[in-house]
């Protein structure tokens, strides 16, 4: 047998670090141009986060209310709401396509479908061909956005996996800035087009994917379920060890892969929607999980992200121009707090940045409320300037876990064979309640005012308790040691002793500590040549 690496028992990224090359990743090519294809992955979410930026800014435009018979209450929802509807008229399908014909697949359908919607959305002259043409466009984004974020988890390189993941939804942001300015731009426009180079705009990010998609590297995760094992080797390999594929870190990985799907189909030959809730460590999972989709949309953040232009009218902020400036700025103060957070999550750790997050927004959404009331009772310009400061510190504490981590705790903690199909209950749970807050926010803001703040208020501290009580720390492990965590710590050091074996790594420590037993005495070791 030949030498190695001895790796420590207990597992965990800590336990690898020496299997990791040395030097900064902009040092190494082929890690430039992995992480390159990852950006390519990354812009799926800047298609998402321009809808709904585009949107709010749309709603300021004259030209666009004109166009469409001014849309107020149940029609202004359902504008805003169709895309999502789109979306999920298309959550039944998206997870067989993702593991049936691979990631790269369904996120160049999902640009197609993407670009065929945006073009009717531009060219519509009606109410129904924009609705129609924004269902098109939802439609096809979830094929893309149920691929895109697996396929960066499933290549990114051990050490850059969580931060990268993360950026995933972070760059949401990135497509909110461009829509921003851009109808902070185009509101001077005297045409039409005031409203259509917006629209225009939406369908960039799936051009550049349609075009490019097609060279990228497929999920080695994927090629070994599907029996495509050299194949696999290959892609690790080259990416992760400049092509040698006797590497000790490419043998680790490529060997915890097919021991973590080995280990799956022990517990499942067929994969099957019940199995989400079949066992104690799922049911653990989809608690959490189904519990982070509502709360990312239904925390307040909906009012702003979809209905800006409501909330600063009932402040007395009406000019179209300052409402967009403000907006415009928002979304860049988003994307840098959302992609720090990312980039610190795991050194800070998981649970620290969603406990302290909601309590920054449960106390911040109380400012902007009682700052609200005091605005209606007085009408003080003060307490408006407060509104306005308090949803920039809401944000600022929603963007440290909810833009950053939601999306890559959810992949994390799901297993290879249930990664697909619960992240698509994921964002089936994110598209209901996307559609109450689209459809029922403008309602009760015209009915209610500030007052309906007041239930976001009591909402957001039953989610401080459920996150308190039930989130899981999984920082410091790789992408399958995380999945397993969830059945036990026999589960998660079984898997990394029989990869460490496949590899020809010695296993030093015999039982794997349990998380709470864990310190820092983990270590990897010279294992003797055989």
């Amino acid at each position: 047998m030949a030498g190695g690496l001895g790796v420590a028992a207990g597992g965990g990224s800590a336990d690898i670090k020496e299997l990791l090359h040395p030097g900064a990743w902009y040092q190494n090519t082929r890690l430039i141009k992995l992480n390159l294809w990852i950006l390519l992955l990354l812009i799926t979410s800047s298609t998402n986060g321009y809808d709904g930026s585009m949107m709010n800014g749309l709603q300021t435009l004259k030209q666009w209310k004109e166009a469409f018979n001014n849309p107020s209450g149940g029609m202004l929802g359902l504008l805003n709401c169709i895309q999502t509807v789109g979306a999920l008229a298309a959550t039944p399908m998206a997870p067989y396509a993702t593991d049936g014909l691979g990631r790269r697949i369904p996120i160049l359908f999902g640009a197609t479908v993407m670009i065929v919607g945006t073009i009717a959305q531009t060219l519509s002259k009606n109410v129904g061909a924009f609705i129609g043409a924004r269902f098109c466009i939802g439609f096809g984004l979830t094929f893309a956005a149920n691929a895109a974020p697996l396929l960066v988890s499933e290549l990114a390189y051990p050490s850059q996996r969580a931060p990268l993941t993360s950026m995933y939804n972070s760059l949401w942001y990135s497509g909110a800035i461009v829509a921003a300015w851009t109808t902070y731009g185009s509101f001077r426009i005297p045409s039409s087009w005031s409203w259509r180079l917006p629209s225009v705009l939406q369908g960039v990010p799936s051009v550049i994917q349609l075009a490019l998609m097609w060279f990228c590297p497929e999920s080695p995760r994927w090629l070994i379920n599907k029996g495509r094992e050299e194949q696999a080797l290959h892609t690790l390999a080259y990416y992760h060890a400049s092509g040698n594929d006797q590497d000790p870190l490419v043998q680790f990985e490529f060997n915890e892969i097919k021991e973590a799907i080995a280990l799956d189909r022990q517990v499942a030959e067929t994969v099957g929607w019940t199995d989400l809730f079949r066992t104690p460590g799922n049911r653990k999972r989809m608690r959490i999980i189904i519990a982070l989709a509502f709360f990312s949309q239904w925390s307040g953040n909906g009012l702003v992200s979809y209905y800006l232009n409501r909330v600063f009218d009932t402040i007395g902020i009406t000019a179209v121009s300052t409402q967009n400036l403000i907006n415009g700025i928002l979304q860049i103060y988003n994307m840098i707090i959302a992609i720090l957070g990312g980039l610190y999550c795991d050194r800070i750790g998981r649970r620290t940045l969603f406990i302290a997050s909601n309590i920054g927004m449960l106390v911040f959404f109380c400012m902007q409320t009682i700052c609200s009331a005091r605005y209606a009772i007085t009408g003080s310009n003060a307490a408006a300037n407060a509104v306005i400061a308090a949803i920039f510190l809401y944000y600022g504490s929603y963007d440290i876990a909810y833009s950053p981590l939601i999306v890559s705790y959810t992949v994390e903690i799901l297993p290879y064979h249930l990664r697909a199909k619960g992240f698509t209950v994921f964002n089936f749970a994110i598209s209901l309640s996307l559609i109450f807050n689209q459809y029922a926010n403008p309602i009760a803001l015209d009915a209610l005012g500030w007052k309906y703040y007041l239930v976001y208020c009591v909402w957001l501290a039953f989610e401080l308790g459920f996150m308190l009580l039930f989130l899981v720390e999984t920082k410091g492990r790789t992408l399958e040691e995380t999945a397993a965590l969830f059945d036990g710590d026999d589960k998660v050091a079984e898997l990394h002793a029989r990869a460490a074996a496949d590899a020809h790594l010695a296993v030093k420590g015999g039982r794997a500590p349990s998380i709470d037993e864990k310190g820092s005495d983990d270590m990897i070791e010279q294992a003797p040549k055989a």
